[in-house]
């Protein structure tokens, strides 16, 4: 299971959010500062999401992403991106500059058939966020908009649009674990890994190094998958764990 570092920006700054609400965040300084941290300690991945064009689609921060891109690439990294990604010839100035995964979220939930022309397009280069909220009966409900609103579909609606389609993976986030340090939610992560043969990337919770390795050990319960990588981002930058920590406890999976 691959570790991805999170870099989330706002305001040309790095930030962190509890559940994406704009108003409960803790700032971190120069992003980066914060990537290089990352990347020096040996992380192959960044996860870097632009929170002001998510919410109003301007990419304000896109010189910052850019800047990432290089940073990440002259260390031997790779990254993917995403927020505020909603026409093609955004995401293909994203994949011409270096971007080796241009996440699309809102633009996806509301048009899967534009992620299926993206992904067309860029095979391997496009993965898909599935960011969630779970309604009374545990079905998964993915939010648009900078998790501000319901995107209106559901999961197997979703997934059966990307059925077969050339997409990188999905980045699944769990909305009301996310910034909380209060553990992935594996029962919704398990019912997306049964639910698409896609790669599944898990967002949202982590908050020790014990919920890595329970992420590392889960097999799903119809088809025994397992997530391909996890994204940590309070844990890391409040120093519950190193990056050389987390990438141990991702290595059961692989």
């Amino acid at each position: 299971m691959e570790l991805l570092p999170a870099v989330d920006l706002m305001g040309g700054g790095a930030v962190r959010l509890v559940r994406g609400e704009f108003d409960r965040r803790s700032d971190h300084g120069d992003p980066l500062e914060l990537a290089h941290r990352y990347l020096a300690a040996g992380a192959r991945w960044l996860h870097v999401v632009d929170l002001d064009a998510a919410r109003t689609g301007d990419p304000v921060n896109r010189p910052t992403v850019l800047a990432l891109a290089e940073a990440a690439h002259a260390a031997g990294a790779r990254i993917e991106a995403g927020g505020g990604v909603r026409t093609e010839r955004a995401l293909a100035e994203l994949v011409d500059a270096g971007v080796d995964r241009v996440v699309l979220g809102t633009a996806a939930v509301e048009e899967p058939g534009f992620a299926v022309r993206c992904a067309r397009r860029h095979p391997g280069r496009v993965a898909v966020g599935v960011d969630y909220r779970r309604d009374a009966s545990g079905a998964i409900e993915p939010a648009v908009r900078g998790w501000v609103r319901g995107g209106g579909r559901g999961l197997d609606d979703l997934l059966g649009e990307l059925y077969d389609e050339p997409v990188a993976c999905l980045v699944v986030t769990a909305i009301e674990r996310d910034g909380t340090l209060t553990g992935p939610d594996g029962d919704g992560l398990a019912q997306v890994l049964d639910a698409t043969a896609l790669p599944v990337v898990a967002s949202g919770g982590v908050g020790c190094l014990d919920d890595l390795r329970r992420l590392a050990a889960l097999r799903s319960p119809g088809h025994g998958r397992a997530p391909d990588g996890a994204v940590v981002g309070k844990a890391l930058v409040h120093g519950a764990m190193s990056v050389e920590e987390a990438m141990a406890a991702c290595a059961p999976c692989g």
